[in-house]
């Protein structure tokens, strides 16, 4: 039998876990162990990271001469934790004279502008330190030069031609640091690590370890891979966030009915992730930052409402954006290869949440827009397949003022007077590109296993392999000629699916949330054969522990 995968591992299980770290490119013993045994006492050196010195030595006399300093942040999930690593640095340094800055997403935008220096330098600051931006934003920190204001950057983005006139610029993708993929967080850390390696704080030994939380949190959320540095970063910080003391965490996760002892990367990509990015998506990215740095449990429990009620927010605009696509999709008689619309309501924030679900659904790139707080149409585009995002904008660069990302997705601003042509544009150029804007993503199953199998040694190889993300990613496996007891939807208005398998141990789940049986390329039927492929995953629900299926795909 022709099989719709490719199978990377066809030997007996006790050899699965050296198959599945030699597909992670572990080669040898040695390698592997380093992987499988992550060692917070191997991350490299701080200051080796480019103009680290400087950055130490500038913020020591920044302290000396007792300046007001700012910490001007991205307002992401990276961003923010990143403000609030050198946020709790200061505080354990007892020195009062910092403030937290973090742009409006909607109408301020990404990065450190010229009005943003020029509000700080009124203010009295003489020093700006970035988190996850400023490696491009030359023209603001030439506006903070003049303005007697000295910038440190800290930043993990694409360096351009060109480095902007900072202090320091304190990026792994500058210099010969052996590690170029942290995140805006994992780079603040290595700041604070340097300057406490100075001795000359009155920080306990060790404390640094308790703001691995927050590493943890932006390395997983941001989706850098987790190799190296990063799979450091990300083991332990799930190990102190399963720890941590910080009242706004404990009450969002009890709130969202997380155990916070049982925390995995999951509920950071699916709990905390988009709770803190709600606050930037829909209000002020305050919120986030605030339930992260209060001690206040009374303080606490309101930003957690508030933090609960904006990702409802903005769980339904998605709804209500997703719906309106649909309508108009029905009033066309031919659906177009490429599918581009916008509203200038639409909140550029929140357009690639929708273009993502509706690429999924119809299998087609999907480029979605709306309008800023300046009146800047911006959008994000989703692959939904093997199409390039980036390669169709590549062959019509004329009609955006920017764009960029990967082939999966991207994000772009279009000129005004191509808004109501550009979708015309994209389908042309779908047409003229042909085999070449396509990049082929084969599926990959990494063995076949029977249900039975998945209660035995396999959960033990996947618990010494996780945390999963990025450059990690959590194994795939095939269920060749099982049948399902029963196929059934399930949620408050029946939008998620569940097939239950018998097993030795009893009845096995094997779920897809919001997707229906004919969502796969076979629709699975009661007691019919079939071929499932789907990870496997541990579940505490209602303070229940479990393990489960999630679907990718029935065959």
């Amino acid at each position: 039998m022709t099989l719709p995968y490719t199978l990377l591992h066809d030997g007996p299980l006790d050899t699965l876990r050296e198959s599945l770290l030699r597909h992670r490119g572990l080669q040898s013993e040695s390698e592997q162990a380093i992987f499988l045994q992550p060692d917070y006492t191997t991350l490299h050196a701080p200051e080796l990271l480019h103009t680290m010195d400087v950055a130490v030595a500038r913020i020591k006399a920044a302290i000396a001469a007792e300046e007001p300093i700012v910490i001007f942040s991205d307002y992401d999930c990276d961003g923010i934790p990143g403000a609030v690593v050198l946020h709790d640095f200061f505080v354990a340094a007892t020195y009062p004279h910092f403030s937290n800055i973090i742009p409006h997403r909607h109408y301020e935008g990404f990065g450190l502008s010229v009005s943003a220096v020029e509000t700080i330098a009124k203010a009295g600051a003489k020093l700006i330190i970035t988190i996850d931006c400023g490696t491009n934003d030359d023209a603001a920190i030439a506006r903070a030069a003049e303005l007697g204001v000295d910038v440190i950057v800290t930043d993990h983005h694409e360096p351009g031609e060109t480095l902007p006139a900072a202090v320091a610029i304190v990026n792994p993708k500058l210099g010969e640091y052996p590690f170029p993929h942290l995140c805006g967080a994992g780079v603040v850390f290595k700041l604070v690590q340097a300057l406490i390696n100075t001795g000359d704080f009155a920080i306990l030994a060790g404390q640094e370890k308790w703001w691995l939380d927050m590493v943890g949190v932006a390395t997983i959320a941001d989706m850098v891979p987790l190799i190296g540095e990063n799979r450091i970063f990300a083991h332990y910080g799930l190990t102190v966030l399963r720890k941590s003391r910080r009242p706004g965490l404990q009450q969002l996760l009890k709130a969202a009915r997380v155990p916070q002892q049982y925390l995995t990367e999951e509920d950071i990509g699916f709990t905390i992730g988009p709770r803190v990015n709600a606050a930037s998506r829909m209000d002020a990215p305050e919120h986030a930052f605030h339930l992260l740095t209060t001690k206040d449990e009374g303080e606490a429990g309101g930003y957690v409402e508030r933090l609960e009620h904006l990702n409802n927010e903005r769980k339904g605009a998605v709804a209500t954006m997703t719906r309106e696509v649909h309508g108009r999709l029905k009033e066309m008689t031919d659906m177009p290869a490429v599918l581009v619309m916008g509203n200038p309501l639409w909140r550029p924030a929140l357009v690639g949440l929708t273009a993502n679900k509706l690429a999924e659904e119809y299998k087609r790139p999907v480029f979605l827009w709306g309008r800023d707080g300046n009146d800047v149409i911006k959008g994000s585009c989703r692959s939904g397949g093997g199409v390039s995002v980036v390669r169709l904008m590549e062959a019509v660069p004329d009609i955006f003022h920017e764009y960029g990302g990967h082939h999966a997705s991207g994000g772009f601003a279009v000129h005004d007077a191509h808004i109501h042509t550009f979708g015309e544009a994209l389908n042309e150029a779908f047409v003229r590109l042909g085999s070449e804007a396509v990049v082929e993503t084969p599926l990959q199953v990494d063995a076949v296993l029977t249900l039975d199998e998945v209660m035995g040694p396999v959960r033990q190889i996947l618990k010494e392999l996780a945390p999963f993300g990025a450059g990690n990613p959590k194994p795939i496996f095939a269920f060749i000629g099982v049948a399902p007891d029963t196929v059934a939807l399930f949620g408050k208005t029946k939008e998620h699916l569940k097939l239950t398998f018998p097993t030795k141990r009893g009845s096995l789940e094997a779920i897809s949330f919001f997707a229906t049986p004919e969502d796969f390329t076979t629709a699975p039927k009661d007691g019919q054969l079939c071929t499932l492929v789907a990870h496997i995953e541990e579940s505490f629900f209602m303070g229940r522990r479990s393990t489960r299926l999630r679907i990718i795909d029935i065959l």
